[in-house]
């Protein structure tokens, strides 16, 4: 059966010494199955996920935007539900899911979030 490999970049950004947003670095999953992703925002805790998907040689696609405060993420065009989700464990840990995996899925995710202090988005 063929699996399908939904990689996360493993690199971290600091601004000012201070915000580090992470993430876990590889997920594999079957075809139909559901992966989860995990991010941290460090130490920005009033701010929002942004999540991307990166397929090899493309340009970043933006795929949703969570804020613990809202009921439902506000999607990027050819993304939504019920194919992605996020939820949040914390003021810092979000979640994206990606419901019953096809070959397409295949990419790069990354997580972005605005760190206010010092006026700039910040990805791991």
């Amino acid at each position: 059966m063929l699996g399908i490999l939904c990689t996360l970049i493993t690199a971290l950004t600091c601004v000012s010494g201070v915000t580090v947003v992470t993430q876990k670095p590889v997920v594999t999953v079957r075809r139909g199955e559901t992966a989860t992703m995990d991010c941290n925002l460090g130490t920005v805790t009033g701010s929002a996920a942004r999540w991307y998907k990166q397929i090899r040689g493309g340009v970043p696609q933006f795929v949703l935007y969570f804020h613990r405060s809202s009921s439902s993420p506000t999607y990027g065009s050819g993304f939504s539900s019920p194919k992605f989700a996020s939820t949040h464990q914390s003021t810092t840990d979000y979640r994206l899911i990606i419901n019953t995996i096809e070959e397409g899925d295949s990419a790069v995710y990354y997580c972005q979030t605005w760190d206010d202090s010092v006026k700039q988005h910040i990805s791991q």
